[in-house]
């Protein structure tokens, strides 16, 4: 009696590997195209720097494996979401010259944000511009008591007792501008600043809803809103725009004519969200927009107590 030879089952293998790799692919599709779409989508295209690294893992499964096929989507996936993470931790200073221009911006959670460690950065770091990002009339208050007004006397403020205020403070006079940006998102107010030695640039203070639910219409409104760049002046952005690099959207303003300055320097990929929490900081929300004739020396993160988001301090030229 003649025992057949059975022929091993290739197909559960095979499939286990094309499940390994077309959630990677597609997300690289989705990256590359600009496709995402909704609330859940738009939060989970943050993950991107993470995903980049994840899809080695069904590249190598599928090599191991020696299914060709399945190898080169996964190496496609892998060197598409590569290319689009990798240049923000490969920049360097840029030698621009100009006047010097220093920007720290910070979420400061309902106010909540520990004042002194604000201070102490403000004092130490000395930026001519601040911007903040949920500021309430106490916070106001707790900052003038500790030596801000002395410091950065001119402002254009827009504080609320809710997650709504922003205000911009200055070492040099402001003007405020009340026509920059429509009513959508938190409040954002803009300034002229009037900084020695040329002409005055402008600044925005950022922050447009998150995009949860049905507010990811006015988030992709806010950002749609903001005015591209324009030879005529110099304009800085600078804040919690609760977007990623790796978002459509946010792609799409950084092609009228702005650079992120944190992306420039290598320190695109430092988290600014979730901070002061039980899990560390994930994501990076939080910018600095220039201009693309705007010169990046140096751009920061600052952990401060009190508040989810770290400050972000940028050292510029401006022509």
């Amino acid at each position: 009696m003649v025992t057949p030879v059975r022929k091993r089952r290739k197909f559960p293998a095979t499939a286990l590997t094309w499940a390994a790799v077309t959630p990677f692919a597609a997300w690289a599709v989705v990256r590359v195209a600009g496709l995402e779409r909704g609330s859940l989508p738009t939060q989970l295209m943050t993950a991107t720097p993470y995903a980049a690294a994840g899809s080695l893992i069904p590249l190598l499964i599928a090599a191991v494996g020696r299914r060709r096929a399945a190898t080169a989507v996964a190496l496609l996936s892998a060197t598409a979401l590569g290319f689009s993470v990798l240049p923000r931790a490969l920049g360097t200073a840029e030698a621009t010259a100009g006047r010097p221009f220093k920007v720290m911006t910070i979420n400061m959670l309902f106010g909540r944000a520990d004042i002194a460690t604000i201070m102490k950065l403000v004092r130490e770091f000395q930026p001519d511009v601040l911007s903040t990002q949920e500021l309430t009339p106490g916070a106001v208050a707790d900052l003038d008591a500790a030596g801000l007004k002395e410091i950065m006397p001119y402002r254009v403020l827009q504080d609320e007792w809710s997650a709504g205020g922003s205000g911009l403070y200055s070492r040099h006079p402001a003007q405020a501008l009340w026509d920059v940006m429509p009513p959508v998102g938190h409040q954002m107010p803009a300034a002229t600043i009037s900084l020695p030695g040329g002409k005055a640039i402008e600044f925005i203070d950022a922050h447009p809803f998150p995009p949860l639910g049905p507010q990811v219409g006015d988030w992709n409104a806010a950002l749609a809103a903001f005015p591209s760049a324009s030879a005529d002046r110099i304009r800085i952005i600078a804040g919690d725009f609760n977007a990623s690099l790796d978002h459509a959207a946010m792609r799409g303003l950084l092609s009228r004519g702005y650079k992120d300055a944190a992306d420039q320097v290598g320190a695109g990929l430092i988290p600014t969200w979730p901070a002061n929490k039980r899990v560390p900081p994930l994501i990076t929300i939080d910018h600095v927009l220039v201009d693309q004739r705007v010169g990046v020396r140096e751009v920061s993160v600052r952990d401060v107590p009190g508040t989810d988001h770290r400050a972000v301090l940028a050292e510029l030229t401006v022509p």
